[in-house]
């Protein structure tokens, strides 16, 4: 998606504030300052610091300029603070943090869906493993099926602030999805692990089914162990999702 000047510039700031550059405590430059090296008027600056604002990453006030909020009040249920994370270098701190909410969310969630999934869910579910299965076998986009199914998951249990929290979790667990997948032949062997998750959600077995979860993500968590000890560059979360070869 091709963004405005005010976009591009929160997009600047922001990398720059996850890359390091203006580290917590900081000041960032004055608005005559930013203007310069930006190329933008003050009313973009000003508009782009707002949104910084909001996204819980800098505050202003009088005679303090803009300082840069410590990072655990940041908004990282953002998908622009992901994506700016993203570009800056996901780190071990990030991945871990990541890996430890999914296994605190999940596997409940999926013990409620066991219970609680309509018909409806379940034909969701099915479609989104059957996108999965396809784009190991044929080749195609793993990772957005992956993310619809987590996803339905969680809406499946009929809980209003889990089902908001899907919407907010989205780019947080897309991102462990293309880090897990880039590994050879993940998503292969990841595919029995959801199956078995989908077949206890269907049989109604509650303690099944967060069973099936915990292993689910504990493969995941494996995965992405494995991928940051090869060192590899890791993918970006604000392109499109990769996709996979034919086999």
């Amino acid at each position: 998606m091709i963004k405005n000047v005010h976009g591009n510039t929160v997009d600047h700031l922001g990398v720059a504030i996850l890359a390091g550059r203006y580290p917590p405590g900081a000041t960032i430059p004055p608005e005559p300052a930013l203007c310069d090296e930006l190329g933008v008027s003050r009313t973009v600056v000003r508009e782009a610091v707002k949104s910084l604002v909001a996204k819980g990453l800098v505050s202003t006030g009088p005679k303090v300029g803009t300082r840069v909020l410590p990072a655990d009040q940041w908004n990282w249920f953002d998908p622009d603070v992901v994506a700016w994370q993203s570009k800056a270098g996901l780190t071990r701190e990030f991945l871990r943090d990541l890996q430890e909410l999914r296994r605190v969310v999940e596997p409940a969630a999926v013990r409620m869906a066991a219970e609680r999934a309509t018909a409806a869910d379940i034909a969701g579910l099915e479609a989104a493993f059957q996108g999965m299965r396809r784009a190991v076998e044929e080749g195609g986009d793993y990772v957005s099926h992956d993310l619809q199914f987590h996803q339905g998951l969680l809406k499946a249990c009929h809980n209003r602030m889990l089902v908001q929290m899907s919407h907010a979790l989205g780019p947080l667990l897309r991102t462990s999805f293309e880090i897990s997948t880039s590994r050879s032949d993940g998503p292969r062997q990841s595919l029995p692990l959801h199956r078995a998750v989908l077949d206890a959600v269907i049989a109604r077995n509650p303690a099944k089914a967060e069973k099936a979860s915990l292993v689910l993500i504990a493969g995941a968590r494996e995965d992405i162990e494995v991928v940051l000890a090869t060192r590899r560059r890791l993918p970006k979360v604000d392109l499109p999702a990769s996709h996979l070869r034919a086999a």
